[in-house]
């Protein structure tokens, strides 16, 4: 079955759904463009591409016919007619409050539009089990990934910029087969590592430094997504401390990635541990995330989580970590698939701690 069957399922007779976000749109048609709306009922289906992108989709989408997109409205109002659908479901997480109301305006005469996170969830639901074919490009962007970490470490040298080496793995990662970046990366030297999502500067590599590396590469429009910590010439008991907690956190998260698992409780797993070190307010994030044709998606290993649990096919991050302001931070990331029994670490790149 077809991701856009499998959705089509999702919808009532008399219902057609309207996909504009980019990521959805890709998922469902394997073909990436900026531009564009996925139109379907439960029958019938059509990919609306406009002049820039409709030689290239006709080519490229095997999943469901294209059509030129001319006009938004008209070409939404056309095909509910066609369709006998009254009723028109929107991504609601995805639209603004401006374009839902124009175009609740436009289909005043048409259609019921309803934003109401129906077809966010069922379109969640389906893309977080991974095809056979999803996976192969998860693994090969992983690869890729670690690829990247072990020349990055290789060509370190004090006196670097966070910059000037965030560009260099990026490069490296391009012209070995990324279609880009999962992210802007992340090269978070001494005390700015205490910030999570920090942005490379022009702050020169020291001796003494943790230096953390978050980065991915891109295939087949899958996201790859680690990250690791590495020290410039020596390390304080501090540092090392704080490594070896984030280490153990990061096990023991690992240890609950199964099918039944409960997200809260993976995230519990690596909380606990670093709570029982003392730095339990030194980590705000949650452990992880879902990664796929998005960089973030569901499911979500947090306190938040609820009792939503992981199922066979997902794939997820596992990524605890300390941050002490002034000082600096620790983060270590895998990507994890989850399985029959139990888990494949998607992510090769040892995670002792280097000390160039």
């Amino acid at each position: 079955m077809t991701h856009v069957e499998a959705l089509q399922r999702t919808l009532a007779s008399g219902q057609a759904a309207l996909i504009t976000s980019p990521a959805a749109r890709h998922w469902l048609s394997g073909f990436f463009a900026d531009d564009g709306a996925i139109l379907l009922t439960r029958d019938r289906a059509v990919y609306l591409l406009d002049s820039r992108y409709i030689e290239a989709g006709e080519k490229a989408v095997k999943t469901l016919p294209c059509a030129l997109l001319t006009r938004l409205f008209e070409n939404v109002a056309a095909f509910l007619g066609e369709q006998v659908a009254d009723t028109l479901l929107i991504e609601a997480e995805q639209t603004t409050v401006a374009a839902e109301s124009r175009l609740k305006t436009a289909l005043t005469d048409v259609a019921t539009v309803l934003a109401d996170g129906r077809l966010d969830a069922a379109i969640e639901q389906n893309r977080r089990v991974k095809t056979a074919e999803e996976l192969q490009n998860l693994r090969a962007a992983q690869a890729l990934t670690d690829d990247g970490f072990s020349y990055i470490v290789e060509h370190l040298s004090l006196g670097r910029t966070e910059r000037d080496v965030a560009l260099d793995l990026e490069t490296y990662l391009r012209k070995n087969g990324s279609e880009g970046v999962s992210f802007d990366f992340i090269v978070a030297s001494g005390e700015n590592g205490s910030c999570p999502h920090a942005v490379p500067s022009d702050r020169p590599l020291q001796k003494g430094d943790l230096v953390t590396f978050d980065f991915g590469a891109v295939v087949g429009g899958m996201h790859a997504d680690m990250t690791r910590t590495v020290a410039l010439g020596m390390v304080s008991d501090k540092q090392k401390e704080i490594y070896d907690v984030v280490l153990s956190a990061q096990r023991a998260a690992l240890a609950c990635v199964k099918a039944g698992a409960r997200c809260a409780d993976v995230d519990k797993a690596a909380r606990d541990v670093i709570a029982a070190a003392g730095y339990g307010d030194c980590f705000g994030h949650g452990t992880g995330h879902g990664v796929g044709f998005e960089i973030h998606e569901a499911p979500n290993l947090s306190p938040r989580a609820g009792d939503k649990t992981l199922e066979i096919g997902n794939v997820v991050t596992v990524e605890p970590g300390i941050y002490l302001p002034g000082v600096g931070g620790v983060r270590i990331e895998d990507m994890a698939l989850v399985t029959e029994n139990g888990h494949e670490n998607l992510t090769k790149s040892k995670k002792s701690l280097l000390i160039l």
